[in-house]
């Protein structure tokens, strides 16, 4: 898959998409009637920045928009539509031969190719990069999608893919959940509380 939004910016290359659901019915406690859905989607994307150092590198982070659109598309229809995503994060893992700021370019395509399809996402969305070897994990941060300050949403979904990143990759990841933790019992501001609508609370 080989993605070229426009003539002037860098081409995307994909190697690989991993889409990945899970459903948790029982986490030490009694079992629910329905099950949280935790799902994520990953993609090895070639580092056009690997093995050498640019200085604007910026124009990858617009080149990323249409794959984080479609990343996003794939996850909210595998979880059920747009109406069942209560939380969500995003996350980038570079191979050994980029650098910890090459993850930064997944802020915004990873962020708004989710915030766009889901209604009302007022809430920032957590993230985390790092450098990794193929076959290395990284957590996802979660939270609510409306108001971060939701404790009841506080998750992570972690993701590893066996062959990935390869040095010259990055591996690209998005994830959403159906709702809270099971069992969540800590307090804190309740999903059905949040009215400022401000991104927090």
């Amino acid at each position: 898959m080989l993605y070229s939004p426009q003539d002037k910016l860098p081409g995307v290359d994909v190697r690989k998409l991993v889409l990945g659901v899970e459903d948790v019915w029982r986490d030490g406690g009694p079992r629910a009637a329905q099950p949280l859905q935790r799902g994520s989607i990953a993609a090895l994307v070639r580092n056009p920045y690997a093995g050498r150092y640019v200085e604007d590198i910026q124009p990858m982070m617009e080149a990323l928009k249409p794959l984080g659109r479609e990343m996003a598309l794939r996850l909210v229809t595998a979880l059920g539509g747009p109406g069942r995503i209560e939380g969500y994060g995003k996350g980038a893992m570079i191979g050994l031969a980029g650098e910890l700021e090459h993850g930064a370019l997944w802020h915004v395509p990873g962020g708004y190719g989710m915030r766009d399809l889901l209604e009302g996402s007022h809430a920032i969305v957590p993230s985390t990069t790092k450098v990794g070897a193929a076959g290395a994990s990284i957590d996802i941060p979660i939270h609510h999608r409306v108001a971060a300050y939701v404790r009841s949403h506080f998750d992570s979904v972690e993701v590893r893919v066996p062959d990935g990143p390869q040095p010259d990759e990055m591996l690209l990841v998005i994830a959403m959940t159906t709702g809270p933790r099971l069992h969540a019992r800590v307090g804190g501001l309740a999903a059905s509380e949040i009215s400022k609508l401000d991104g927090q609370r």
